[in-house]
């Protein structure tokens, strides 16, 4: 059984038990959160998709962690002008556990 959802201008293929890290999302560790944007289901080869998202599917999820992923740097620098940026990048995530997908 799977399912491809759609949160924070991205898309995942999530399935039962699965741990991904997504967009920020607010809420607090242990939060259960719903996820309405369904845009494929499948369980047992029977395929359903969405035009575009499917109505009454949704997928069930909790918060495992908000984190920030590992610093990185960006640097800029153009030649025979003297001009150098250097900045510093941490993304914010938030990781959930898959619990439930419930089709329509």
């Amino acid at each position: 059984m799977l399912a491809v959802i759609k949160t924070g201008g991205k898309q995942y293929i999530v399935s039962p038990k699965q741990k991904i890290k997504i967009e920020k999302i607010e809420g607090k560790e242990g939060k259960q959160i719903e996820f309405k944007d369904v845009l494929l289901f499948e369980n047992d080869k029977v395929i359903e998709i969405g035009k575009p998202l499917i109505k009454g599917a949704k997928v069930l999820a909790t918060i495992v962690k908000q984190g920030r992923t590992d610093k990185i740097i960006v640097f800029k620098y153009k030649a025979k002008k003297r001009q150098q940026t250097k900045k510093g990048h941490h993304q914010t995530f938030t990781e959930v556990e898959i619990k439930e997908i419930i089709a329509a």
